[in-house]
């Protein structure tokens, strides 16, 4: 298991990423209810509720939950659900845990049935049952107690979750896409940590083509700080914008994926309507990669529809 969970020593090495709740940048209404949550189980003494962080990709999950064991001042553990394959794994994961711990489950929709049914009991009733035989005799179901702890899951689908899971979150938070405003401060605060000093309409400019995404916009810095150090300039807007040109990058946000997609549509299925296995097979990549990377930000912007019979642009409705 060791090679599939990562602890909070090892996550905190990214020290872009903001370490308490009043240092995380957007988001408010969802941080106003969770400072409460947390300053209240600080208070009591007692382990945070569970907690489920919902929304699009890139949106800050991961680095909330490392915030939540900050505040808590308790360990902290993370594992993908993919990577979980069989009910003991996540058993030895829970048993391991100290009182007050947060197991972060990055993808949890993923989590195979018969795994994630060892978590009911383990979240309702800090214990798990493991069933104890070898060779021929019959497998025996043993209880055995863990340590309340805080299980933080994390999902690009929400409705992907079967109930009797989603109904264990005490705590479920949906995370929306942030303005160009938040994305200015973030990319500011993120450039100081990083050694680099573009102005605040660079900044902005960065902010405008970032899709409403922090993981986008510290992306595109990083790659910002290579052209500059590669030429030996500094920031100014011309430069900043020749570099998001570069970057394939446009004014409106649309990227190379976007272009792709938008024009498969057209030209290969005539606007549309198109089902999204067919676009999926068009495009080689993966219907979830559509689904969550590229579709919402196009349909936010008007540019596609999702109709019953499949996928169309916009302009081809009209």
């Amino acid at each position: 298991m060791n090679d599939i969970v990562r602890d909070h020593s090892a996550a905190a090495g990214n020290d872009l990423r903001p370490t308490g709740l009043t240092d995380f940048t957007g988001q408010s209404d969802a941080l106003e209810n969770l400072s409460v949550y947390v300053r209240s189980a600080r208070r009591r003494g007692d382990p945070l509720d569970h907690v489920l962080f919902h929304g699009p990709p890139g949106l800050g999950k991961t680095t909330l939950s490392q915030i939540i064991a900050n505040e808590m001042g308790t360990g902290f553990k993370s594992v993908s659900a993919p990577a979980i394959k069989k009910p003991g794994e996540i058993a030895t994961l829970l048993v391991a845990l100290e009182r007050g711990d947060v197991l972060f489950v990055d993808e949890i929709h993923r989590l195979p049935l018969f795994v994630e049914e060892v978590l009911y009991s383990a979240m309702e009733d800090s214990k798990i049952t493991i069933l104890v035989g070898e060779g021929y005799q019959q497998p025996e179901p043993i209880e055995v107690p863990i340590q309340p702890f805080t299980l933080v899951g994390a999902t690009t689908r929400k409705g992907s979750l079967s109930q009797p899971l989603l109904d264990r979150f005490g705590i479920p938070v949906r995370l929306e896409y942030y303005d160009d405003e938040a994305l200015t401060e973030i990319l500011k605060n993120a450039a100081r940590k990083m050694g680099e000093f573009p102005g605040d309409e660079e900044c902005r400019e960065i902010a405008r083509r970032s899709r409403g995404t922090p993981r986008i916009a510290i992306r595109i810095l990083k790659r910002l700080r290579d052209f500059r150090e590669d030429a030996g300039v500094e920031y100014d807007m011309d430069f900043v914008i020749a570099c998001l040109d570069r970057l394939g990058i446009g004014p409106d946000g649309l990227d190379e994926h976007d272009t792709r997609y938008l024009d498969a549509l057209r030209d290969m299925f005539g606007g549309g309507p198109v089902g999204i296995e067919t676009m999926s097979i068009a495009l080689s990549e993966s219907r979830d990669t559509l689904e969550t990377s590229i579709e919402p930000f196009l349909i936010r912007n008007g540019l596609i529809a999702k109709t019953n019979r499949g996928r169309v642009l916009v302009d081809a409705q009209e």
